[in-house]
Order: C-alpha cells, then structure tokens, then sequence
C-alpha cells in the first residue's frame, strides 16, 4: 500500500388635464395642455436554458455580453438560473458591484447548481462542472438592470473550459453522464505533471470520494490532512482490485479555498 498525500493546489403612463369652467359668464381660462409623463422601461433580463460560446476569462469576468447560441452546437455555458438581485438594504441602493452584492450572488448561484445538474453533493464535488455568474454593468445597472445570471461550465484542464454539445441539464443524475464530466488526472496527484481532466479524458488516477470536514474556521494544515488518512485509504482499498496492494492519494483545502467555501477534501486512486 502506497499513499499519495497532497495539499489541493414594468413600464406605466400618466395622463393629466384639467379644463375651464363651462358656466355662461365664467372667465374663460386657458385649457392646459396634457403633461405626458415619463415612461419607464423595464431593462432586458437574460434568458434561461440558453448557452454561450465563452473562453475561460469570459467565465471569470463579472459581466458578458455575448451572443446566446444553439444549444445542440458546441458551446462552454449554459445558463441555469437567472434571478433578482437585492440591492437595497435599510432603505439605501447598493452597487452592483459592492461586496453584499457580489457575495449575494456567490451564494445563490452555487446552491441552485445541483437542482439542474442532478446528482449528490458528492457527484458534483467529484466532477469538472463548476458554476459561474454575471451581473449587469455598473452603467445598466445605473438604469435599472437588477438581474443576476448563473451558468455552469465543465472544466477541461487548468484554464481551459471543455467544449459542450447538448445540454448539462440533469447529466450527474445518470452514471455515464458522471463518468463523462467526473474529475480524474493524468497522473498521481502529488506528481509534478499532473493534471485535472475530465474523466472522458485520458487519465490514470480518478478523485473517488469526498471527507466532509467540521464547518467552521480553518483548523491548520495538519488537522485537515490528518482527517483524511483513515477514509481515504479505505477508498483507495475499495477501488482497488487487490484489498492488499493498493494505493491511495488524498487532497485536503488550503486555507484560501476553505475561505473559498471548499470545507472539504478528495480522495484518489488509480483508475
């Protein structure tokens, strides 16, 4: 047994008139022309269900401005929820691009990933599929735009996102759309050319399971390396086909990813 043990690198018119009195003998008063109010526009909100052909800083950049296309051509986006931002707190207008905003969306977007993709927490934990958002421009924002738009994206390597034919909708919820978009490398995870690829990829070692870690603050390097020894050796024992010779490799989260919202580690094994 050989362990491989790694740190995670609505729009309204008015009308108004008033005229003069009709009464024999009434000074006659001018008849006020009608005021016409201005109208108010409700801004465009993106579509749901559409796919975008994005490159990887596009996925990265909080606004876009791109073009939908056809979901049955290849594409690396597609957009999963689009939803309200709030953006008034006790009474006051928040920036577009004010920190409670944008961790407003960071929330949102992540949490309704799985009811699009399918599967467990694990399964998506354990694939290359990863949530991405955008929101207005601070100058649409200026004129009324208040949306925010999650898409979801496979990741085909270290700064490259895997071209898509079809939709992700519900593809974790069945075993080859699991074993199309999970996350297994090209090598050992502690080995210096190693790379995350999707498992339709080619690929030697595959992240087999999840070790949950306490909620909370970053309890230090060790603790969370140690937690993963015991359930990652019996996964590397279970994935193996010899329960005597086996090995195993585990990744637990910096501090920077725990900040991140990555209060967990992975395990692996050879595929």
């Amino acid at each position: 047994m050989r362990a491989l043990l790694v740190p995670v690198a609505i729009a309204t018119l008015a009308l108004g008139a008033c005229t003069g009195s009709d009464e024999p003998g009434a000074d006659p008063s001018p008849t006020p022309t009608p005021t016409v109010l201005p109208s108010a526009t409700e801004a465009p909100v993106p579509p749901e269900g559409v796919c975008y052909r994005l490159a990887y800083d596009d996925a990265l950049a909080p606004t876009n401005d791109r073009e939908p296309v056809d979901c049955a051509r290849r594409h690396t986006s597609q957009t999963y929820v689009v939803g309200r931002l709030d953006t008034v707190v006790d009474g006051h207008l928040l920036a577009v691009d004010s920190a409670r905003v944008r961790k407003q969306v960071a929330r949102a977007c992540p949490r309704a990933l799985g009811d699009f993709v399918g599967g467990s927490e694990d399964d998506r934990r354990l694939s290359m599929l990863r949530a991405v958002w955008f929101t207005p421009t601070v100058e649409d924002s200026d004129g009324g735009a208040a949306w925010y738009r999650c898409d979801v994206i496979a990741l085909a390597g270290p700064e490259r996102l895997a071209p898509v034919t079809g939709t992700l909708k519900g593809v974790l919820g069945k075993p080859e759309g699991r074993d199309r978009w999970g996350m297994c490398g090209t090598a050992a995870p502690d080995a210096r050319d190693f790379t995350r690829v999707p498992c339709s990829a080619d690929h030697s070692w595959r992240a087999v399971s999840v070790v949950d870690l306490p909620a909370g603050s970053y309890p230090g390097p060790r603790a969370v390396r140690d937690a993963g020894q015991t359930p990652c050796e019996d996964a590397g024992r279970d994935a193996a086909d010899d329960p005597l010779d086996f090995r195993w490799g585990y990744e637990w989260p910096t501090a920077k990813q725990w900040r991140a919202g990555q209060t967990y580690g992975r395990c692996w094994a050879p595929a």
